[in-house]
């Protein structure tokens, strides 16, 4: 191997990127080459994704960012000055790089965000450990000075850069997209790096896997855009070159610097950046002065037996004992207390909370600590469903409250923890099938009427959820024929094939909610949506990664319950719903007559 692409951008760069993770490994085999960067715009979305495809592969992943650096200060937001910032090229060398890029990252939307999410110079002078920068494509800030013929302008930020990151930290990006204007900038370039002693890099800004992807890729601009393919103003690149070449490809275009090929490989060799899969990082349970974690919750235990069943079933107390021992032996004391003090602190305040919800019901520590209000012995629930030791994972406790009222919970939960301890999770929604087709449509400038009758023939509903349109080629008759025999539908049908199952915008989980011993940052980087930070690595990807996800769900019929509780009380001062019989022949009569809605 004598050449590794270390600038890549793959469905994460929303809307612009289109190298899939997926069947990027493939073409990295195809290549012969065995290690890849991603560097998806201004955010860490894929980089487990990546890790994780790469690693199956056999190929070495390289961990990095292309940043968004302010022209001033990341706190500046002035229309038109501070609009558009410069690109940087970040790559990882070991977990202290990681952990100050995510930082950094994290930063960028929480505090920076203007357009983009952003950092600036000072952020980089203290974050800077650990991480290989290069100097990015025609909207890194040296060649944005060279393209504006500013030469002093240029050579400051070259050493400005190379003085922040240190000796071996900082490369100058040849780049040939055949652009005119990079012609110019590859010889200034050139110049600096013999100037300033700095090494040199070949990369290929990759945002799609082969040159045939590029008209795919422009379809994904135009969605993002809003715009159409046969708009003339309309954002789009300027060649079909931005795909991952071959070394055979980039080594025509620069025959003469065989160094900044080799950089590559040096580069790869020593980014090394390893993920730790099925640890276990609760955060800590402030506990009471001169208790343990597992003497506190036997205590809590205790105290909620005595008081659901006094001296009724003593032999109920086995079961307790057992599952109290099992909870201890597979580490999760900690996540019990944790969950019944922020389910006890919703009952102190008024806030309904469901009476419990899937296997955790199952559960006598639940019963007894009152995170779920059913008995599990009157009804022979199974605990095992709920905590096997043959399968050790992490419990997973999902618990209803009021909608109105379930943000409050989470405000607990965040001055309990700290507020950097305490984020949302990010949830993508993605094309699927009927809505790709529709994308494409609008973007292609097919009219709505052909549009509309390809998307009506995906078909649809509670059967169909993860249809594909390959699948609905060979279950649609009347598809396959429009596909056969239109050449514009077909090439419809052909774009949206292509970007379907691709992440079209970032939103925030439902209800999911991470709670971290150190803060949220440290282990993964944070977005925000509509202000509110989220983790950039969804839900299954965060317990792959061994932190606390807790499932706060807000449920519309509880506050219906509540509702109808506060009108009853209006004539009846105590009525309380835990009172109401569950064997009342009535209310069975009113059931089974169907007067009932909802």
């Amino acid at each position: 191997m004598a050449f590794v692409h270390l600038h890549v951008h793959s469905e994460y760069s929303l809307l612009d990127g289109a190298c899939r993770i997926g069947s990027m490994m493939d073409r990295v085999q195809e290549l012969g080459q065995d290690a890849i960067a991603l560097t998806d715009h201004g955010v860490m979305y894929g980089t487990i994704d990546f890790y994780r495809a790469a690693k199956k592969a056999g190929i070495k992943p390289i961990i990095g960012c292309e940043v968004y650096v302010a022209r001033r200060t990341h706190f500046d937001k002035v229309h038109g000055i501070d609009k558009e910032p410069y690109h940087l090229v970040l790559l990882c060398e070991n977990e202290i790089g990681y952990r100050n890029l995510s930082y950094m990252v994290s930063l960028g939307f929480t505090e920076g965000f203007y357009n983009r999410p952003r950092v600036d110079m000072d952020l980089l002078r203290e974050h800077h450990e650990g991480l290989i920068a290069l100097s990015a494509c025609l909207a890194g800030r040296i060649p944005q000075a060279i393209m504006q013929e500013d030469l002093d302008a240029a050579e400051q930020a070259a050493r400005e850069y190379a003085e922040i990151f240190g000796p071996e930290h900082f490369y100058l990006e040849l780049q040939d997209h055949g652009i005119p204007e990079q012609r110019t900038v590859n010889g200034q370039i050139r110049k600096l790096a013999d100037k300033l002693g700095l090494p040199l890099v070949v990369t290929n800004d990759a945002h799609y896997l082969r040159k045939s992807d590029a008209k795919m890729q422009d379809v994904l601009l135009c969605i993002q855009t809003g715009k159409t393919v046969d708009d003339p103003n309309r954002m789009k690149f300027e060649t079909e070159e931005f795909y991952l070449k071959s070394e055979e490809e980039l080594r025509s275009l620069f025959p003469d610097v065989p160094e900044a090929f080799e950089n590559t490989v040096q580069i790869a060799e020593r980014c090394n950046v390893e993920f730790t899969f099925g640890k276990y990082f609760l955060p800590e349970f402030k506990l009471p002065e001169g208790v343990t974690s597992l003497s506190y919750l036997k205590q809590l235990c205790r105290e909620g037996f005595d008081e659901l069943y006094g001296t009724a079933h003593p032999e109920y107390m086995q079961q307790l004992e057992y599952e109290i021992d099992m909870i201890e032996k597979m580490g999760f004391t900690d996540y019990f207390l944790i969950v019944q003090d922020f389910v006890n602190y919703a009952k102190g305040a008024g806030i309904p909370v469901g009476p419990g919800r899937g296997s955790a019901a199952g559960s006598m520590v639940s019963y007894c600590l009152r995170i779920t209000d059913i008995d599990p012995m009157q009804y022979s629930l199974y605990f095992e469903r709920f905590l096997n030791p043959e399968r050790v994972s992490m419990p997973d406790i999902d618990v209803d409250f009021c909608v109105n009222r379930r943000g409050e919970v989470i405000d607990y939960v965040r001055r309990l923890y700290g507020n950097d301890h305490v984020a949302q999770i990010v949830t993508f929604g993605t094309m699927a099938a009927r809505n790709a087709v529709r994308d494409v449509g609008r973007a292609l400038s097919v009219s709505y009427a052909e549009t509309d009758a390809v998307a009506k023939q995906v078909p649809s509903g509670p059967g169909a959820l993860n249809m594909t349109l390959d699948e609905a080629l060979r279950l649609s008759k009347p598809l396959k024929e429009m596909y056969d025999s239109d050449e514009t539908l077909k090439r419809l049908i052909d774009v949206a094939r292509a970007l379907e199952g691709m992440p079209r915008h970032a939103s925030t989980h439902a209800a999911g909610v991470v709670i971290t011993h150190r803060p949220v940052y440290e282990y993964v980087p944070l977005a925000t949506n509509d202000g509110n930070p989220v983790t950039q690595y969804t839900m299954t990807t965060l317990e792959e990664l061994g932190l606390l996800k807790m499932d706060f769900l807000g449920l519309r019929n509880l506050t219906v319950l509540e509702d109808a509780a506060k009108l009853v009380r209006r004539r009846e001062p105590d009525f309380s719903i835990d009172t109401i019989p569950m064997d009342d022949p009535a209310v069975f009569d009113m059931l089974a007559a169907g007067k009932t809605s909802g």
